[in-house]
């Protein structure tokens, strides 16, 4: 069962890892791997991965039409691009070493998030590592995008689909589990307003109400050089039993 916390007051407590695919290097070997990224979004940490681990090669899943169409045009070797989601993987059975999701569970349907822990499973070979990594619900900049998408609800889902798929024992074994602190910039209320209430893969029905009201909640953290949050994170480690 997890320790997730429901809330966590204080992320500034937390160890500040300013490059996940650090992490990620510590707890799994990522030499000659064949890695999928479930919900890959802009890629930027699977780019770095193939460029850092030249044996390695990734599949990049994401089922934002217009991020996926970005990602395409930036082609880049041992990298492959598919319009796809994690419900439903189109390869066949033992196809990778490892599986990744970076923020992205919380994002799969709730009814769904069962289906896409049991692709995952089938996807991954005997012995397959799979990284989740998902924003605890607490901190500065929670408490603003909850104004207009409360995610509590589909947090804690992706958490309690990660118990079920543990407590089935069929499927996955735990491995570990980390919590750290992310940066996350904003060079100003219009690059957040840019990327987090107007992203491409979500309509979060913003009125100019509640635009309002986000940007009153903003505006106090933002400075001469933009905004800076500390966003904390939980990692789930599991394995692919053999």
């Amino acid at each position: 069962m997890s320790t997730e916390p429901n809330r966590l007051s204080d992320p500034d407590t937390l160890p500040l890892i300013r490059d996940e695919l650090d992490l990620l290097g510590e707890l799994v070997s990522l030499t000659e791997q064949r890695i999928i990224e479930l919900g890959c979004g802009n890629a930027r940490l699977a780019r770095a991965l193939v460029l850092r681990h030249a044996g390695s090669e990734l599949v990049g899943l994401e089922v934002d039409s217009v991020q996926h169409q970005k990602n395409l045009s930036v082609p880049q070797e041992r990298l492959l691009f598919m319009a796809a989601s994690a419900e439903a993987v189109p390869f066949p059975r033992q196809s990778f070493d490892g599986a990744m999701m970076l923020k992205s569970l919380h994002h799969v349907p709730i009814p769904a998030m069962d289906a896409a822990l049991a692709e995952i499973a089938r996807v991954l070979r005997p012995g397959g590592w799979f990284y989740v990594s998902e924003p605890i619900y607490g901190g500065a900049l929670n408490e603003i995008v909850r104004l207009y998408n409360d995610e509590g609800v589909v947090r804690a889902a992706a958490q309690s689909a990660l118990d079920r798929a543990l407590a089935a024992g069929r499927d996955w074994e735990a491995v570990g589990e980390r919590h750290f602190a992310q940066e996350a910039q904003f060079a100003d209320w219009n690059d957040f307003a840019q990327r987090m209430l107007f992203p491409t893969f979500a309509d979060h029905q913003i009125t100019p109400a509640i635009e309002a009201r986000v940007k009153a909640a903003f505006d106090p953290h933002c400075g001469p050089d933009g905004a800076r949050f500390v966003r904390p994170m939980h990692v789930r480690l599991l394995r692919r039993k053999r």
